[in-house]
């Protein structure tokens, strides 16, 4: 089943969007890079550019229909770009809406503040989001990784890079990616 990776065309966190690539495909799964424009995404390391990378689809030429789950990858810039962007935020929506796994990592939850879908919901990010996490109505935790069931659908976030581990290995369990699943 395909996986879609949301990113920008430039800001992503290279390795944040790597690791969980790599994991998907090693289950068995397609993962697919959706932006918000066609042709290459430019990634970072921090504040360094970093390798550019394909486009496989846009979120005006695709829907949740096609995918298994939704990996946001984040990077500073990454997810503050797609929030201002109502396509990709209503692309973000409908994994909730269809109850589809989501999986952010972390800056990345800023656009799911922007979709409206953290009330009642528990998750962690980069600490810099707790407030704007508690003002749109979830409850923000410090953990390497957290697995929210609270809602519609698993919400599985971490914290930064250190954390790539134990959220490669959550959205590799909990998406049904691997072959009898979904």
């Amino acid at each position: 089943m395909k996986v879609a990776f949301l990113v920008a065309p430039e800001g992503v966190e290279q390795v944040e969007l790597t690791d969980p690539w790599q994991a998907v495909r090693d289950a068995g799964g397609t993962p697919e890079l959706v932006s918000t424009k066609s042709g290459r995404i430019q990634a970072f390391d921090h504040l360094d550019k970093a390798d550019t990378f394909p486009v496989d689809t846009t979120v005006t030429d695709t829907s949740v229909d096609a995918y298994a789950g939704l990996v946001l990858p984040g990077g500073v810039a990454n997810p503050d770009f797609l929030r201002m962007d109502g396509r990709a935020v209503a692309f973000v929506k409908s994994f909730f809406d269809a109850g589809r796994p989501v999986a952010a990592i972390c800056h990345a939850p800023w656009t799911l503040v922007e979709a409206d879908v953290l009330r009642g919901r528990t998750l962690t990010s980069w600490p810099s989001l707790e407030t704007d996490i508690r003002n749109a109505g979830g409850m923000w935790v410090d953990e390497q990784v957290h697995l929210c069931r609270e809602g519609p659908n698993t919400l599985i976030t971490s914290r930064k890079p250190a954390d790539l581990k134990a959220f490669v290995d959550a959205v590799v369990t909990e998406f049904p990616v691997t072959a009898g699943q979904g």
